[in-house]
């Protein structure tokens, strides 16, 4: 299992690029806008480092976030997300987002805070119980 980053929800994008680039000194390592999902998530770390990502993601949409909902999730890419899922299921961790599509599941922990699993290399090919699988809960 390798860490990823952490995602942080932002309700203005150019604020926080001056905090998190210009004024802490991140380093913009890439950019993704999503007409679609209406979203744009932009990845920085500290110059020389990129093992240890923050991922900002801000929503066209206006929302208000409370309760912590601007804080995401943690991400970590794993080997076998199916192999993975299966040993969480087996001791009694609910799979909050299925890998319906063989690269992406999300379970929460003990404090519900939310923890992305990708699969390392690209998708595998979609396979049962997974690709039927329905949502549980909020993820």
């Amino acid at each position: 299992m390798k860490y990823l980053h952490t995602m942080v929800r932002v309700t203005d994008l150019g604020a926080s690029l001056d905090f998190y680039v210009d004024k802490l000194g991140l380093t913009e390592l890439r950019r993704t806008e999503s007409e679609k999902g209406r979203f744009t998530l932009v990845f920085l770390a500290a110059p020389g480092d990129e093992s240890a990502q923050i991922e900002l993601t801000y929503n066209w949409d206006p929302e208000t976030y409370t309760g912590g909902r601007n804080f995401g999730h943690v991400a970590y890419e794993v080997d076998d997300i199916y192999a993975l899922c299966r040993r969480l299921m087996d001791k009694g961790v609910v799979i909050n987002r299925p890998p319906r599509d063989g690269r992406m599941a999300f379970i929460r922990s003990p404090d519900n805070i939310s923890i992305e699993l990708l699969q390392k290399g690209g998708a595998q090919a979609p396979q049962e119980p997974w690709a039927s699988m329905p949502n549980t809960g909020v993820w």
